[in-house]
């Protein structure tokens, strides 16, 4: 790895409740916030736009529209969106339906989808902050591997005529430039490109389910349906999207990764039922305070001044819950298929900690995987874009009072 890089000195938001755009940003937003005073976030207008772009009216299960309804209700009543915020919202919504009807298209004209096999994927359960992106992007690095690089979790099956991913990548890359230009300190938090593996949370975003949207605006109502409602449906419909995109570029042993799979264990391991499951944990008070840091942050691209009060306060109870499904249902996780990674552990002894991993997962760790890791850090040096400084009190939290908290978690899983 190159270590003589110069890299930015770390920074303090100082903005997070009154934000400050880049001045390149603003005729970006404005555009989009002329283009969101004429949308309504209603399921219907929704429904009629992603039927209008793709030609197609087969959305699936209907199940979802529940979910959709519950949604959009949320994200008018309760978000706080600006004008800009709705756009975005509409755009995101418009693209979970469109990759719906593009899914149910495939699969009717190429039934044998439903046959692919999904066979032992290496799924990785934590928090955010706790090395899940690294260890991530590492197994990614891996050709024995498949992964779902961002492009392809953002559109999972072409559009008509696009024979390559040329037009997809293309379609991120812009995404991804509008939100470098609005969030430039982001990159600092979590790194994102149009390669570098990404969660399929996003995959559970089309099914109008999953903690994504939770992650992107205030929407509490949501959170709480999605919380009393069994999510084994939406973890099958992940699996045939994964099907579906196995079939189209081939792969046969994906790895995954999401936070959400924490206070979901027993639906995880029912739908996956030969995975091998690596569980990461952290000290919780560093991670609530960088988490949220990252959340308030990005908030912005929404909400003209976000409360990071509400916003904290919000994610503390989902933090709980998290903690407290990982307590809860670790043991459902086969002893034989499992393992727990401590953060401190895999930061001291990275290579170790993956031959463990691969040990678990009985997948070959020969030199040219470790070299395609090597390669990858080489590329992608960690915090090369600067470091962000975590206080507490710009997010009205008190580190005892976490730790109190967390205490359970902690006795639990870091002695």
């Amino acid at each position: 790895m190159t270590t003589s890089m110069q890299r930015p000195a770390p920074i303090r938001f100082d903005d997070l409740a009154n934000p400050v755009y880049p001045p390149a940003a603003q005729p970006i937003r404005d555009g989009l916030a002329a283009y969101g005073a004429n949308l309504d976030l209603n399921p219907e207008a929704l429904l009629t736009a992603a039927t209008e772009r793709t030609g197609l009216d087969d959305f699936g299960d209907p199940a979802f529209r529940e979910r959709l309804d519950v949604l959009c209700t949320s994200l008018r009543d309760e978000a706080g969106l600006s004008d800009t915020g709705v756009a975005i919202a509409f755009e995101q919504l418009v693209g979970n339906l469109v990759n719906r009807l593009r899914l149910e298209a495939l699969i009717a004209e190429h039934p044998e989808i439903e046959d692919v096999e999904i066979e032992r994927p290496i799924i990785i359960c934590g928090l955010p902050r706790t090395g899940t992106t690294h260890l991530h992007n590492l197994l990614a690095a891996d050709p024995a591997l498949r992964h779902l690089p961002y492009w392809e979790s953002l559109e999972p099956v072409p559009g008509p005529g696009e024979d390559t991913p040329q037009p997809r990548r293309d379609r991120c890359a812009a995404g991804l430039e509008l939100v470098n230009t609005s969030l430039p300190e982001f990159r600092r938090m979590h790194d994102m490109t149009v390669d570098h593996a990404h969660e399929e949370i996003q995959l559970l975003a089309n099914d109008i389910s999953g903690m994504l949207f939770e992650t992107t605006y205030y929407v509490p109502s949501f959170a709480a349906h999605y919380k009393t409602h069994d999510q084994a449906a939406s973890y099958r419909y992940v699996k045939r999207s994964l099907q579906a995109m196995q079939w189209l570029r081939g792969g046969t042993r994906w790895v995954l990764k999401s936070p959400q799979h924490l206070e979901q264990f027993p639906t995880l391991a029912a739908t996956f039922p030969d995975a091998t499951f690596v569980v990461t944990h952290r000290d919780p008070v560093e991670v609530t305070l960088s988490m949220m840091t990252m959340i308030c942050y990005a908030t912005r691209m929404a909400v003209t001044r976000p409360d990071v009060a509400q916003l904290t306060g919000h994610w503390l109870g989902r933090i709980d819950d998290l903690l407290a499904g990982c307590i809860r249902d670790r043991d459902v996780l086969p002893a034989g298929q499992s393992i727990d990674v401590r953060f401190d552990d895999f930061m001291a002894d990275e290579r170790g900690t993956l031959a463990d991993i691969y040990r678990l997962a009985d997948q070959p760790f020969g030199d040219d995987v470790r070299t395609a890791m090597t390669d990858f850090l080489t590329e992608h040096p960690r915090g090369r874009y600067g470091g962000v400084i975590y206080d507490a009190a710009d997010l009205h939290l008190d580190p005892a009072a976490l730790a109190e908290r967390f205490r359970d978690y902690r006795e639990r899983f870091l002695g």
